[in-house]
């Protein structure tokens, strides 16, 4: 008969079955679809070539391919579609780094060397976090891989870029946009991060009024290095201090230009500050408006690594921060620095490198999103496409409804290049030198799919395209149709779009999910999916997010493959404090199952070890109760592999029982994926294969396969011990695969069945009947329980067998009356059932499971006099744990400064403790007297 090794070792399981699943070629779709079958279609949010695994990677993925594998399982032609993001800034700064090292860089070795270099860089590193992500068992079909700046997606872009601007729907202005001097490129208003409001001065400057000396007009500033910008001071025309200042002129310390007074009132609030406000239009958004609105003069003082640009000025060359101070020390010297106050704010940073965005005047393309957004708005409220959880629905709306024109246009070279073309010689906005070509505000543009041969104006072929690319986003808003081959008319367009189900983060909704379904309605005519689910955080255990910061990242596949004592030290903090003597190897069925077990919609994720290692253990749980399965079954001969064989003459009640239950979690398990409700199905599953299958049928089948047992009762546990298993693998196998796979290709099987437990059919719902098995295993359970509870409560051996008694209604007894042998067995015990209310022994104990009430006799079974000494000791040593736990939460220090679920843990561990220091008190008080 089939075997198993003694031992689950997950890295022996996990390591050998992708390749097989791979070779064998079951993760492929088929287009066109087969005839009759559904299609079922979702595509991977593109990692960053640049990236490594993380756990919202990990949870993506579990929850991506355990959709995938369920769907294929029904039967559907389903199609995860893997790829990678080119990620524009992140991968241009790790190769600019390698430049430095070696002495260069980009600007000196030219855009087309560096583009060389990048796409060698690509082919070396890009590929490495999709071979981690199949680690985790994730099952995407690799022939349809696909990268965002692949010839074929570059295709794509350039023909949306165009048609867009063939519509009116992109356009070039020059805007102040959100300026990374640390990137040197625009950035999107998605790009910048807006921090916890943070300590900083409002610094109050006089302003010098012409023609009145001695009259100063006082504005109160963040910013005073951008003074050297300014082109007006603004007044409320409500405010009485400056009514005859209105039309006023102002000469501006340290410039020798005059800018005048003017009133605004939508810029200014007389209540904040002075009153007065400098107006600064090209370095502030709310400036820039106010600009427009009065046509002021827009001057730029910085350059793009934000120093000051202003030649002949004391202060040019200086970086931003340095001219402040100087400007500062100016003021102060000359008397025009009145004062200084303490003020709140947030300051707005690079999402990728952290540093403070600097506002800038710049030609740059953008997408006018508004008519794009409508559709995309109607189409959810309209249900086509549904979002869970629906509390981001709300959120969805406001963005839509309330969105602004997108900048698109970075001042990268790895990325898309825009596909605008200019004359190097007609227009004189154009500059070229050497490589480097720089557009100016005014150039006329040509947009084409390729570059035109010559000028449309002066026949000149020295065209030169624009040297910014798109904004990674563009090309990922493509992703649901250009990875099918569009706008070709291919088999794979066809057949998977529209795709099915997008499941990615929540923090993206804006950056990709509505960019996907703006870009799919207006190009493919129809929602890119029917569902959005948005998954939550992973954080970890006390509810922290993640970051190298904290020390409490915890790395997948670290805890995928285990990590030794020895290379602790490469590990965060949390791993080297939960794993002292070396981090276990969970594998990536134990991963997966956590992580699928907490993921519910809308609830961050708190990442346990506790419970990664309780699941591991559920692991072991199935390989070993499979163990027993297979020891069981000499001279078996199996049925049609996956059907369920009608039961026998002589099958036991256990076999009908687990036959009803399998079919009720059958029926919840698919009603539950229909819902995407992922947690409840993991814990289902757990219900009924660790409580259920293992812990009552197998005992209760043991008695099938003793002395005394008939052939027919062999038989039948035999064929529900194959049958429960092969259903319980298959309900599994979305969630665990290696593990289930393993133990699948082992059950006995019968030639020319499925091949790939991979590709069997997922279990069909079939909610049966109420069964009177039911009722009779549960009273059963019922009281085995009750008396193991007294056993348990009583530190009585397992192995000790005494007289027990269970005491209920006459209708119960006259159920369980059939059934002792079974208690007996189970219990270690001889019972004797009595009707509820009948005299109990002396000295019992009791204890009560729902309607039926378990009674022990411990006369004999317990030495008191040792057991008095026991709880003594035991009250003893919680008392004192208990005493310094009450003292820590009465140290404001700790109540105060911890975080919130730190606190709330150490005071439920209070309320514990006193629980079961009050039992053990009660405990000690009914040991009978000497």
């Amino acid at each position: 008969m089939p075997e198993l090794p003694k031992a689950y070792e997950p890295k022996d399981v996990e390591a050998k079955w992708y390749p097989i699943w791979e070779k064998a070629g079951v993760f492929k779709a088929s287009s066109p679809a087969p005839a009759g079958k559904k299609t079922f279609t979702i595509v991977m949010p593109p990692p960053n070539i640049t990236g490594s695994l993380h756990m919202g990677h990990a949870l993506t993925s579990t929850i991506e391919d355990l959709m995938t594998r369920w769907h294929r399982m029904k039967g559907d032609n389903t199609l995860w579609l893997p790829g990678s993001d080119h990620a524009g800034i992140a991968t241009q700064m790790v190769v600019e780094r390698e430049l430095k090292k070696e002495g260069t860089s980009r600007h000196q070795i030219g855009r087309a060397k560096f583009l060389e270099r990048t796409w060698q860089w690509k082919e070396k590193y890009g590929s490495r976090i999709e071979e981690q992500i199949k680690v985790l068992g994730s099952s995407c079909d690799w022939s349809r891989d696909n990268f965002t700046m692949s010839p074929k997606l570059n295709r794509a872009v350039r023909e949306v870029f165009v048609r867009l601007h063939e519509e009116g729907l992109i356009y070039r202005d020059e805007r102040l946009i959100n300026w990374c001097p640390s990137c040197l490129t625009a950035l999107s208003d998605l790009e910048v991060e807006h921090g916890e409001p943070k300590k900083g001065s409002l610094w109050h400057l006089r302003y010098p009024v012409k023609g009145k000396p001695g009259r100063f007009l006082v504005v109160a500033t963040t910013r005073p290095e951008t003074m050297l910008g300014d082109t007006a001071v603004a007044v409320n025309s409500t405010d009485p201090r400056y009514k005859d200042l209105h039309g006023a002129t102002i000469e501006l310390p340290f410039t020798g230009r005059e800018i005048p007074v003017i009133i605004d009132d939508v810029l200014v609030d007389p209540k904040f500050g002075t009153g007065a406000v400098k107006v600064t239009p090209a370095h502030d958004f709310n400036d820039f408006a106010t600009g427009k609105r009065h046509k002021l003069p827009m001057i730029s003082i910085f350059d793009a690594n934000a120093k000051v640009k202003l030649p002949g000025s004391h202060f040019d060359g200086l970086d931003r921060f340095k001219a402040r101070k100087a400007l500062l020390q100016a003021f102060e010297d000359k008397g025009l620095l009145e004062k200084i106050e303490d003020h709140t704010l947030s300051i707005a940073t690079c999402d990728r490198c952290e540093t403070v965005v600097e506002p800038m005047l710049s030609p740059q393309w953008y997408v006018k999103t508004k008519p794009l957004a409508e559709p995309a708005w109607e189409a959810v409220r309209s249900g086509q496409t549904k979002i869970i959880p629906d509390f981001w629905t709300k959120t969805y709306e406001h963005w839509m409804t309330n969105i602004q024109d997108w900048c698109i246009s970075r001042q990268l070279w790895w990325g898309h290049q825009i596909p605008a073309y200019y004359c190097s010689k007609c227009d004189p906005h154009v500059k070229v030198d050497g490589a480097e070509v720089r557009i100016a505000t005014g150039a006329s543009p040509t947009v084409a799919r390729e570059k035109p041969a010559q000028c449309g104006k002066c026949g000149s072929a020295e065209m030169v395209q624009d040297p910014d690319v798109l904004d990674t986003w563009f090309s990922s808003g493509l992703w649901p149709f250009s990875t099918l081959g569009w706008p070709d008319q291919t088999d794979d367009l066809k057949t998977f779009y529209p795709n099915s189900v997008m499941e990615t983060a929540g923090d993206i909704i804006f950056f990709w999910v509505a960019r996907m379904m703006m870009f799919g309605i207006h190009f493919m005519g129809k929602p890119p999916f029917h569902t959005i689910y948005l998954h939550s955080l992973v954080r970890d255990e006390h509810g922290q997010k993640m970051s190298k910061t904290k020390g409490n990242v915890v790395d997948p596949l670290d805890v995928v493959y285990g990590v030794g004592k020895e290379d602790l030290g490469r590990v965060s903090k949390a791993m080297q404090k939960a794993f002292p003597d070396g981090v276990p190897a969970f594998g990536s069925d134990a991963l997966r199952f956590t992580l699928t077990a907490q993921s519910m919609a809308g609830r961050d994720i708190k990442l346990s070890f506790e419970q990664m290692s309780g699941y591991k253990a559920f692991c072991n749980k199935i390989w070993n109760a499979s163990r027993f399965a297979f020891m069981n079954l000499e001279d078996y001969t199996p049925g049609a592999f996956g059907a369920e064989r009608a039961l026998h003459a002589e099958a036991t009640l256990a076999d009908k029982w687990i036959r009803v239950r399998l079919s009720r979690v059958v029926a919840r398990v698919n009603m539950l994926l229909e819902e995407y409700n992922f947690s409840e199905v993991a814990l289902a599953i757990y219900h009924f294969v660790w409580n259920e299958f293992c812990d009552w049928y197998l005992e209760l089948a043991k008695a099938a396969f003793r002395e005394g047992a008939t052939p027919g009762m062999k038989r039948s546990a035999q064929d529900t011990l194959v049958y429960v298993l092969d259903q319980s693998l298959r309900l599994l196998h979305p969630i665990m695969p290696f593990i289930t796979e393993e133990i699948w290709q082992t059950l006995p099987r019968n030639k020319g069945s499925e091949a790939f437990l991979a590709l069997a059919a997922y279990p069909e719902a079939k909610e049966p009947a109420a069964a009177r098995e039911e009722e009779v295993v549960a009273l059963l359970i019922d009281a085995i329980t009750a008396i193991r509870n007294i056993r348990g409560e009583n530190q009585l051996a397992p192995s000790k067998s005494f007289a027990a008694e269970v005491h209920a209604d006459k209708a119960i007894l006259d159920v369980l009356q059939a059934h002792t042998a079974q208690i007996d067995r189970l219990a270690n015990v001889t019972v004797t059932l009595k009707t509820a209310g009948s005299p109990k022994p002396p000295q019992a104990a009791v204890s009560m499971v729902n309607k039926i009430e378990g009674v022990v006799s411990l006369v004999g079974l317990i030495d008191w006099s040792k057991e008095r000494e026991r709880i003594g000791r035991d009250i003893t040593k919680l008392e004192a744990e208990l005493d310094r736990v009450t003292k820590k939460l009465a140290n404001a220090a700790f109540t105060d400064k911890a975080p919130a679920d730190v606190v709330a843990k150490e005071r439920e561990k209070a309320d514990e403790m006193a629980v079961q220091l009050k039992k053990l008190q009660t405990a000690l008080a009914q040991i009978p007297s000497a």
